[in-house]
């Protein structure tokens, strides 16, 4: 094998490393993402939940 053929493959694999590394990047974003869209869901219900506490705490002193 001549040094050629040695940095020809050497930059491949530099190449498909760089590529695998490129794809768990995305795939990690794509987790997070995800991650935060569950989180913000979450967050969602819970501004609903205490805007109705609140209304109904009103209700119930205007009733009085």
């Amino acid at each position: 094998m001549g040094m050629k053929d040695q940095f020809q493959d050497k930059a491949k694999d530099l190449a498909d490393k760089a590529k695998d590394k490129m794809g768990q990047g995305e795939d990690e974003a794509s987790e997070r993402a995800q991650q935060g869209g569950e989180r913000g869901q979450q967050g969602r219900e819970d501004a609903q939940r205490a805007q109705r506490d609140v209304q109904d705490r009103m209700d119930q002193d205007y009733d009085a």
